[in-house]
């Protein structure tokens, strides 16, 4: 009767060691399989027009997702909000915007943005209106340029390259109408918010027309453009649209990895796929 109770004894023992290394390793598959359920992703909120900026964004989703982070565009039909929303900690970054245009808010605005990386050049160009040639542009005819302080220049710039005016000596990305020296045909020079351009461009002869709103309103950049920015000109690297941050948030991991993403081999063909020279990387 003893023999068989510390039979029956030592076999409870047994049963129940084996009761806890099975608890013992399911407890660690659970923990393991927690472990990789419970990883979090890190939300990155990027500001962006919609055309092309917000569309090149859409290809590195699945790129950023793989380095951690879940890609939100939020996208902004104008040239103000992105900077006041980043500034405001609203956004983790833009992608809308050159350096000269950057440097210009950041003076008028008391902001402290700066440029995390250059992305590509949208050359800016002449578009019909009224008129369908720079040669047709009657005496008094209207032109309309973005009234913003850096892109009204660059235009005034391109409209004295085209032969359709000229500029003081020294005319650079400070110019205004003022400095127009010389207006043979005594154009009237309109100035809109660079969003409006292209959608009033019926009311003048001739538009400047930043390319992503040219794209946007349906413009062909090489087809229907009268005279453009050339790609290979200074203006391509000054002018290079630029992923903008938070001063102190450029060389953050998740700037990094938004960087990397955007100025990949992906992207280039994209680009020289997709926007047919109206958009052209500088990477």
């Amino acid at each position: 009767m003893k023999k068989n109770f510390k039979r029956v004894l030592g076999l409870g023992f047994l049963g129940a060691a084996f009761l806890g290394l099975a608890a013992c390793s399911s407890g660690g598959e659970t923990t393991e399989s927690s472990e990789e359920a419970t990883v979090e992703t890190t939300t990155l909120t990027v500001g962006a027009s919609s055309t092309p900026h917000a569309e090149i964004l859409e290809q590195i989703k699945d790129d950023l997702a793989e380095e951690g982070y879940a890609l939100d565009i939020k996208v902004f039909d104008d040239y103000v909000l992105p900077n006041t929303a980043l500034s405001d900690g609203d956004l983790d970054a833009n992608f809308f915007q050159h350096a000269p245009y950057l440097e210009n808010f950041n003076e008028e605005h008391g902001t402290e943005l700066v440029s995390a990386g250059g992305i590509h050049f949208e050359p800016l160009g002449i578009y019909p209106g009224q008129s369908t040639s720079l040669d047709e542009i009657p005496d008094g005819g209207k032109v309309s340029i973005p009234n913003d302080a850096t892109n009204g220049a660059r235009a005034l710039l391109l409209l004295e390259a085209a032969g359709v005016i000229g500029l003081n000596d020294g005319a650079d990305i400070t110019t205004t109408p003022s400095d127009i020296a010389a207006n043979p045909k005594n154009l009237e020079i309109v100035e809109l918010d660079a969003s409006q351009i292209a959608r009033a461009v019926q009311d003048v002869d001739v538009a400047v027309i930043n390319a992503n709103y040219a794209l946007e309103a349906g413009f062909d950049v090489e087809e229907d453009s009268l005279e453009t920015e050339d790609k290979d000109s200074e203006a391509a690297q000054t002018y290079a649209n630029i992923v903008a941050v938070r001063a102190g948030e450029e060389d953050s991991e998740a700037t990094k990895a938004l960087i990397a993403a955007l100025q990949s081999n992906k992207v280039r063909d994209y680009i020289n796929d997709t926007y047919n020279g109206a958009v052209i990387p500088v990477f």
